[in-house]
């Protein structure tokens, strides 16, 4: 039985991890860089050591050190979170090779899965309906170019063996599709170290639907329902919610029969997530799967009341799944929005420097996942995100009423952050009737006209509540004259 797990992660989700397993009396060891030594993730936890310099390659990447750790404070888990090394099926491999469990699936499942040539191959056997495109690396321009012509433009040039928007480059026409194919192989490399990359047909307007699936060692599997993903900037999620408010129950059937399949098809066990484009007919397309916890997994717990991490160190342990699929049931809407250090007004560039304040909103219903508080420098060498604010609702418009409650309560300065995103994305009214698709942000979101608005809200509000105060007060005549001089100015 596991009584101690290193976790292999930093920030809000290693703060998640370490919540979750001391409810469950599981002593936890945190691991952080020289530039996270003040992090709060490392002071959650029961011990703490330090894996190296800033830099993720020195110190959250470094596969030995990581196990050295682990073996020292004596731990039987590790548990890597999400990004990092959580889809390396060779850092699996050296986990269980040490003797120790990992908290996720075999590393079968990983190698197989998290190659995204051979996980389109296993979706195909299975009758998985797949977009148009190349079954193997495209190894040069000319055939590049073949395929392209054969499945027509626009394509996307895709990673085969990453994700998070990395190594994808969006081809309208064939001019474009030699410096686009080298700057995709380079990224994939980069990021990666793998320069291949794939051709497959690019949907012009789809929405991005995933499916939460849970698999123990025994042979059983379930799904939790479905996140709408769609709400992305730069082929990365910044607000999921769950149910999908265009889902209908013929479709979700459908989808999560599929999830299922796959999941028994690659003997799956722990959290993993089924990821498909539907198109505006309703056709859907298996894109990929995530063979550990989601960032987004909130918005699945909050529906369902199951806590997912919980489940994940049982299915380690061996346990069987609580619950079959006909217990596990919808109760209401959540929405999570991903709170970026991010420059909106500047192409969502990161936005570093020192939190000088720092609020969360609380009350029912609203959760906020945090890595961060006043005084926290943000880092420039990791992801940009600082937390996460999830709410939920009796339906959907109680949830999207209680998101924008939340976001107008979180105050964040000292840096940027997506935070006033959140708040155009809750008022528009394409998000609110759910007809939305990938690319809500580039289509409606002008952050200049977006921020000139705030502005005037803003001097809107503090000359209201400066005429109040004057009505309150005795004010001289000559201040009087000069405060009226202000009466009828434009602001900008």
């Amino acid at each position: 039985m596991i009584e101690k797990i290193l976790v292999a992660n930093r920030g809000e989700i290693a703060r998640r991890i370490v919540r979750t397993a001391k409810q469950m009396g599981i002593k936890t060891v945190a691991i952080y860089s020289v530039s996270d030594e003040q992090a709060l993730h490392r002071f959650d936890a029961d011990e703490s050591y330090l894996a190296g310099e800033s830099p993720s390659s020195e110190s959250y990447l470094k596969q030995e050190k990581i196990i050295e750790i682990a073996l020292i404070a004596g731990c039987q888990a590790i548990h890597p979170g999400y990004g990092f090394l959580s889809e390396n099926a060779a850092f699996a491999e050296k986990v269980e090779s040490a003797g120790l469990l990992f908290i996720g699936p075999s590393v079968e499942s990983i190698r197989t899965m998290g190659d995204k040539l051979a996980a389109k191959q296993l979706a195909k056997a299975n009758g998985i309906p797949l977009l148009p495109g190349s079954e193997i690396p495209i190894a040069d321009l000319k055939k590049a170019k073949e395929m392209a012509q054969f499945i027509g433009y626009p394509i996307l040039l895709k990673a085969a063996g990453g994700g998070g928007g990395k190594g994808m480059r969006i081809v309208k026409q064939e001019g474009e599709l030699d410096q686009l194919l080298r700057m995709a192989s380079s990224e994939a490399h980069q990021s990666f170290g793998d320069d291949r990359v794939f051709v497959e047909k690019y949907l012009e307007n789809p929405k991005h639907i995933e499916i939460q699936v849970m698999a123990d060692q025994h042979g059983n599997a379930v799904h939790i329902f479905e996140r709408d993903c769609s709400i992305q900037r730069r082929h990365q999620k910044v607000i999921e919610e769950s149910p999908a408010p265009t889902m209908d129950l013929d479709l979700r059937q459908k989808m999560t029969d599929a999830a299922l399949k796959l999941t028994k098809a690659c003997n799956y066990r722990g959290a993993g997530t089924i990821e498909f484009l539907v198109d505006q007919t309703g056709q859907f397309f298996f894109l990929e799967m995530n063979t550990r916890l989601q960032v987004e997994h909130p918005v699945t717990e909050a529906i369902s009341g199951i806590d997912l991490v919980r489940w994940q160190i049982d299915i380690a342990n061996g346990k069987p799944l609580p619950l079959t699929q006909d217990q596990i049931t919808i109760k209401g809407h959540s929405i999570e929005l991903r709170v970026y250090a991010e420059d909106t007004t500047n192409n969502f560039s990161p936005s570093l420097g020192k939190i000088i304040h720092y609020d969360e909103p609380v009350g029912q219903h609203i959760r906020v996942d945090s890595a961060v508080a006043k005084d926290f420098d943000v880092p420039i060498y990791y992801d940009p995100m600082l937390a996460k604010l999830i709410v939920w609702g009796e339906d959907r418009s109680d949830a999207i009423n209680r998101l924008k409650q939340a976001i107008a309560q979180y105050h964040i300065l000292g840096i940027d952050t997506t935070l006033p995103l959140g708040l155009f994305v809750a008022n528009h009214p394409d998000f609110e009737n759910g007809h939305y698709s990938t690319h809500f942000i580039q289509t409606h979101f002008d952050s200049a006209a977006w921020h000139q608005s705030i502005r005037e809200s803003a001097l809107i509000a503090s000359l209201v509540a400066a005429a109040k105060r004057r009505a309150t007060m005795h004010i001289p005549q000559e201040n009087r004259e000069l405060s009226d001089h202000w009466k009828g100015r434009k602001f900008s």
